[in-house]
């Protein structure tokens, strides 16, 4: 070897650019963690007077969310969450997980190199478009099949279609990277034994992967929670009790942007009741990200 090459620092201590890099990494996770105990701070502290004058029992209990007459029952409003992002996991998951095994599995470089930017591309599109999309599109394909006086022009069903359509990148993007994480030594192990590429697929392959399949249903049922756009401009802007699809109602992230935009007096009990209603989701959200951790701990499999 040339004497004047460069020797490798085998002493453990850190250079000056080592040294930055932490650095920054440090106070890029601390900003992190700041951020989201800010939030909860926010969302606690203008939360709090509102349960001062509501209290939890008549808050999840109670089914009117009507501010003018001091009823305040999220059971509306929940309602109308659960369904839309009901609809968006039933098109959601089985499309995603379809998806990915293709990707993963069967399809060849080429199909590959075109369907993954496709799926890029639908995750990119503004969630108002699909808003749009699912009042002016979506609604008359609905009216056409079920009929207009059964379908209502605002309606959970059009926009859980739509959410499905919004989340099923996302999904399908990570079973992939779970399905694609199991190693080929299972595989051909499986096709040493006379199995058949589906068989393969669908005994092997997925069970490997079920931790990341999980989680990933899991992250698309929260951003499904969460969507906001879509809903507001079609499921309803009006808070209703029902499970029927073809029926107008008003999501929990619907309602605050409908209310929030309006002429609302600070430190009134609807300006609180916003706050409440993120706290909710807030919540929501984080416990579907533990569950998903849980899943992904209890599943996971170790390959050496």
């Amino acid at each position: 070897m040339n004497a004047q090459s460069k020797t490798v620092d085998l002493s453990g201590k850190k250079r000056p650019g080592e040294a930055l890099i932490v650095i920054f990494l440090i106070f890029a996770a601390g900003v992190s963690i700041l951020t989201t105990a800010g939030i909860v701070f926010i969302l606690g502290k203008e939360s709090l007077p509102f349960f001062r004058e509501v209290s939890l029992l008549e808050f999840f209990t109670k089914p009117r969310w009507q501010p003018q007459i001091h009823d305040f029952g999220i059971l509306p409003l929940f309602t109308a969450t659960f369904m839309t992002s009901l609809v968006a996991m039933i098109i959601a998951l089985p499309a995603g997980l379809a998806s990915a095994v293709y990707l993963s599995e069967y399809a060849p470089d080429k199909v590959r190199s075109v369907i993954k930017p496709v799926l890029e591309v639908l995750a990119g599109i503004p969630s108002v478009v699909y808003g749009f999309f699912a009042l002016q599109t979506v609604t008359p394909i609905l009216h056409n099949l079920f009929g207009s006086e059964r379908v209502d022009i605002y309606n959970t069903l059009s926009a859980g279609l739509v959410m499905g359509i919004l989340i099923l990148p996302l999904i399908s993007s990570m079973c992939e990277d779970a399905l694609s994480s199991v190693p080929k030594s299972l595989r051909e192990g499986a096709y040493a034994l006379g199995a058949t590429k589906l068989e393969v697929s669908t005994n092997i392959v997925i069970p490997a992967a079920l931790s990341g399949i999980s989680a990933a249903f899991i992250v698309g049922l929260s951003r499904a929670v969460g969507e906001t756009m879509i809903v507001a401009l079609a499921a309803g802007a009006g808070p209703a009790l029902t499970l029927n699809p073809f029926k107008a109602a008003e999501t929990m992230t619907g309602h605050i942007v409908r209310i929030s935009g309006g002429d609302l007096s600070y430190d009134s009990i609807d300006y609180n009741s916003l706050f409440a209603i993120g706290l909710l989701l807030f919540v929501i959200t984080l416990g579907l990200n533990i569950l998903s951790r849980r899943l992904v701990k209890k599943y996971q499999e170790v390959y050496e």
